[in-house]
């Protein structure tokens, strides 16, 4: 059980909390000096108790906290005032200020995507061959590990979607091939499908062959899903089988395909391609879209929208996109 701040560390601002951590991770990577610390500490009382904080936590993970190690480290190496930094930053200082537990640790750092053996940008896919001949396709903001032995070979989905197209060599490395997601385990029988996890759930589409699906906690419950099927899964139940439709799978040639889609799933969607906040009022949210999209300039999909739907895009930041009604009159 993760146990709680104490009042010291509640008690700090969160704005001098989160400067602190800035601190360690710029002394870290040595984008300043120690001295130039101990003049922001003596700047004021709240500076010195929060880096006093932090300290205090350092000592009590030491030894044990390799995943806060390898989040700080992963920290450091980001370019000084970039997103991800700053995304790393207020992660950490999440874990500084509000507790200490390994559990929080592994819930709140996301240190397995940041560690994983291979990785996609959001907005980024990579086709990556395995050793067997097996042939990956990351989608966006996706991260895998790869565990081949003579046991067998395994792939990790640890975040996002990919697309596997099995390889034909099993000599070269011998053993069941297995997808692990969070919710359990897919077993290819010669094949071509789509693993996508989700917050709750995964999902499996199948395009070629046959996946048979095993819930983590399902009490030996399987199915198999067959060419032009697609299931959810959880940890104990899978659900029926659905129909496939013929633009599934797009990404893989970098592009939405659309058809009646409701313009709230559809920017859903396309927010998993560009950083940022992506959103629409709900006047409009069920208008319906239809096209085919590249992937590879979000910025020429909105404009299309507000082309063919009575819609305007309004761009607080470059990060920041509202679709709102079309004002008339």
């Amino acid at each position: 059980m993760s146990r709680a701040p104490s009042d010291a560390a509640l008690d700090i601002p969160p704005l001098v909390a989160r400067r602190a951590v800035e601190w360690l991770v710029a002394l870290q990577s040595g984008d300043v000096s120690r001295e130039a610390l101990q003049v922001w500490l003596a700047q004021h009382p709240d500076h010195a108790r929060a880096w006093k904080r932090i300290e205090s936590v350092n000592n009590k993970l030491r030894g044990v906290a390799s995943p806060l190690t390898t989040a700080l480290a992963h920290a450091t190496l980001t370019a000084p005032c970039s997103n991800k930094r700053r995304e790393a930053i207020k992660t950490l200082a999440v874990f500084f200020f509000v507790g200490t537990s390994i559990h929080l640790v592994k819930e709140q750092l996301p240190w397995r995507e940041w560690t994983a053996d291979e990785r996609t940008a959001v907005g980024e896919r990579r086709t990556i061959v395995l050793a067997d001949g097996t042939e990956l396709v990351l989608n966006t903001d996706t991260a895998i590990n790869v565990r081949f032995s003579e046991q067998g070979r395994r792939i990790l989905l640890v975040r996002g979607e990919i697309m596997i197209i099995t390889g034909k060599d099993g000599q070269v490395i011998p053993g069941p091939f297995v997808v692990e997601t969070a919710q359990g385990e897919l077993q290819p029988l010669g094949t071509r499908f789509v693993v996508r996890q989700q917050t709750d759930l995964s999902r499996l589409d199948v395009f070629e062959g046959a996946v048979e699906i095993r819930p983590r906690d399902g009490a030996g419950l399987k199915r198999v899903l067959h060419a032009g099927q697609r299931a959810q899964f959880t940890r104990e139940d899978i659900s029926d089988p659905v129909v496939l439709q013929g633009d599934d799978g797009a990404w893989v040639e970098g592009m939405i395909v659309a058809s009646g889609m409701c313009l709230r799933d559809f920017l859903a969607e396309l927010s998993r391609h560009r950083h940022g906040r992506l959103s629409c009022d709900p006047a409009i949210a069920d208008l319906r879209v239809s096209g085919t999209y590249p992937l590879s300039d979000t910025d020429l999909i909105f404009r299309a929208l507000g082309a063919t739907l009575p819609v305007e895009v309004h761009f607080m930041t470059r990060y920041w996109v509202t679709i709102r009604p079309l004002q008339t009159g």
